[in-house]
């Protein structure tokens, strides 16, 4: 594997840029769950539990590569994230229940336990940028998980102060959708036989989620008025 592979640099800043976006609930879990610990014992609650759960993200995420094999799975797989980046656009849930614990362990099982739950979209997404490889998965945690652990209120903030980043994550998600789309084995008859597809899909599933999010919004807007 060529280290400056740009097609693999690609990837890597995909699954980065999906874990960026994804990442913003597990970062305010990560800090519920530790926010009544001494101060001692706060950081190695942040590294244990935030380590635990990069190790079964990335079981995880093998697994999901495997049964990515299956047939019609990756089109099932686009679809899904297809559903998740709308999700993104228009969630506008409050921040999740998570009660902050005393006790180190408890809040280290808290922060696996919690990622592992709302870590199912960061896994359908992290399959399907990686293209089958587990060592990108890898890289791409390695990366963007310390980013999330120590910049999350920065990420945060950004994103409430731009809105548009919450868009740029959200096609970033609707672009990987297209291509695990045109991965699917059993289409491949019909991806050649119609090459334009091939650009035309990933573009089209970009503004399907942009459009379907605003028209969302919208209607949202309409509805409390």
């Amino acid at each position: 594997m060529e280290f400056f592979d740009p097609e693999m640099i690609m990837s890597i800043l995909a699954i980065i840029g999906i874990d960026l976006v994804l990442g913003g609930d597990n970062a305010i879990v990560i800090a519920l769950a530790s926010r009544n610990l001494p101060r001692s014992q706060r950081n190695k609650a942040i590294i244990w539990g935030t380590g635990l759960a990069i190790c079964i993200r990335v079981l995880l995420t093998a697994v999901a590569l495997y049964l990515l094999q299956i047939p019609f799975l990756k089109l099932v797989g686009g679809l899904l994230l297809i559903y998740i980046a709308i999700h993104l656009l228009t969630d506008d849930e409050d921040e999740p229940d998570i009660k902050g614990s005393d006790n180190l362990l408890s809040a280290i099982k808290t922060i696996v336990f919690a990622d592992v739950v709302m870590g199912f979209d960061n896994v359908i997404a992290l399959a399907g940028a990686s293209g089958g490889n587990i060592i990108l998965v890898i890289i791409g945690l390695l990366i963007s998980v310390p980013i999330i652990i120590w910049g999350s209120k920065i990420i945060l903030l950004f994103m409430e102060k731009f809105p548009i980043l919450v868009y740029i994550g959200a096609s970033i998600l609707a672009y990987t959708a297209g291509e695990m789309i045109l991965g699917e084995e059993r289409l491949q008859s019909l991806f050649e036989q119609y090459y334009a597809l091939q650009y035309i899909l990933p573009i089209a599933t970009i503004l399907f989620v942009v459009i379907v999010g605003q028209y969302i919004n919208q209607r949202k807007i309409k509805t409390v008025n």
